[in-house]
C-alpha cells in the first residue's frame, strides 16, 4: 500500500522503498511497528514535558529524548526521500506535510523559542498504522460518512442560519430586558449567553436576574432541546441514505421488476429469478444452459452485423 508513490530506482533504493511504503513483508511489518512506537514515544515525551513537576525533574532527560526522536525522524524522512522517484510529490501529500512538520519545529527552536508545543502534531502519523493491521477497508466507510455530511450539508446550513436568527432573537430580548448589572451589558454579550444557552451547555457566568429574563431563559432551553435532534437526523437520513446506495442495486428483476437487490444477490427476493444478466442459471438443465449461451451468441452476432449495416462503406 504505497499510496501512489513508486520507487526511484533499482537495486538500495527498491528495497528501501518496499521496507518503508509497503506492508507486505516482515521487515515492512517491523519498520511501521517500530516507526509508531517511535512516534507514541516522542508524543508521549512531549506531554510529559509539559508537566512542570515532570519538567523539573527530568527536563534535561526530555530536552535529550527529544532531539534523538527529531535526528531519527530526520533520518527517516531523507531515506523516505532518497527511496522515491518523485519526492517533491511526497512532500506535498498529506503524510508528508505531516513528516515534515515533526522534525521542523525542534529544529526551528534553535532560532525561534518555544516551537516544540507544535511536535504534538506528531501524533498524525500514527494514522500509518492503518496499512499495518489492514484495516483501510474502514477508508471505504469513512468516504461513506464523508459523501453523506457533504449531500447534508445544505440543509444543514441551513438549520444554522435558522439558529442563527433564534439567537439573534433571543439576545436582543434578553438584553433589553436584564440589566447590564446581570452581565448583559452588549449584545455580542448577549448572543453568547443565547448560544450557551440553546446549547444547553448553561456554563452560568452570565444569568438572568428578573423573573421575565429567567422566563425567557427557559424557552431558550426547551427550543434548544426540540431543536437539537435535526442536524441529527438530517445527517443519519443521509447515511442511511449512502448506506443503500453502497449495498443495494438498482438492477431490476428481470421477472417482476423489483429493484433494490443486495449487490451480491444472484436472486430476486421477490420471485427468484436469476439476475446476472451475463451468465444462465447454474441450476438449470445443461440442455436449457446450452441453448442459453447460443441465443446469446447469435445476439452478440446479430448486434456486430447491425454495427457493420449502418457503418456506411469508407
Amino acid at each position: 500500500m504505497n499510496l501512489g508513490f513508486h520507487s526511484g530506482g533499482e537495486g538500495l533504493r527498491t528495497r528501501l522503498f518496499q521496507i518503508i511504503f509497503e506492508s507486505d513483508t516482515p521487515a515492512a511489518k517491523g519498520f511501521d511497528i517500530a516507526l509508531i512506537v517511535t512516534i507514541l514515544a516522542s508524543v508521549l515525551v512531549v506531554m510529559l514535558d509539559s508537566v512542570e513537576a515532570y519538567a523539573a525533574r527530568w527536563g534535561e532527560l526530555f530536552f535529550w529524548l527529544e532531539w534523538g526522536f527529531t535526528i531519527a525522524f530526520t533520518i527517516e524522512l531523507a531515506v523516505r526521500l532518497y527511496s522515491l522517484e518523485r519526492p517533491l510529490d511526497y512532500l506535498k501529500s498529506f503524510y508528508g506535510v505531516i513528516d515534515v512538520i515533526a522534525v521542523l519545529p525542534t529544529w526551528l527552536a534553535l532560532i525561534i523559542p518555544g516551537a516544540q508545543a507544535l511536535l504534538i502534531v506528531r501524533v498524525l502519523r500514527v494514522l500509518r498504522i492503518f496499512r499495518i493491521l489492514r484495516l483501510m477497508q474502514f477508508v471505504g466507510e469513512g468516504r461513506l460518512l464523508v459523501e453523506s455530511l457533504r449531500r447534508a450539508l445544505h440543509p444543514i446550513f441551513l438549520f444554522l442560519l435558522t439558529v442563527l436568527f433564534l439567537v439573534t432573537i433571543f439576545a436582543s430580548l434578553i438584553y433589553l430586558i436584564e440589566p447590564a448589572e446581570a452581565g448583559f451589558t452588549s449584545i455580542p454579550q448577549a448572543i453568547y449567553w443565547a448560544i450557551v444557552t440553546l446549547t444547553t451547555v448553561g456554563y452560568g457566568d452570565i444569568v438572568p436576574v428578573t423573573p421575565l429574563g429567567q422566563g425567557l431563559s427557559v424557552m431558550v432551553m426547551l427550543t434548544g432541546y426540540s431543536i437539537i435532534v435535526v442536524p441529527t437526523g438530517v445527517f443519519s437520513a443521509e447515511v442511511i441514505r449512502s448506506v443503500r446506495q453502497e449495498r443495494y442495486s438498482d438492477q431490476a428483476c428481470p421477472g417482476c421488476g423489483h429493484d433494490q437487490h443486495d449487490r451480491a444477490a444472484k436472486y430476486c427476493l421477490k420471485c427468484g429469478t436469476w439476475l446476472d444478466e451475463e451468465t444462465p442459471d447454474p441450476h438449470l438443465p445443461d440442455e436449457e444452459q446450452e441453448a442459453w449461451w447460443r441465443a446469446r451468441e447469435a445476439g452478440g452476432n446479430d448486434k456486430d452485423t447491425d454495427k457493420h449495416e449502418e457503418t456506411p462503406p469508407g
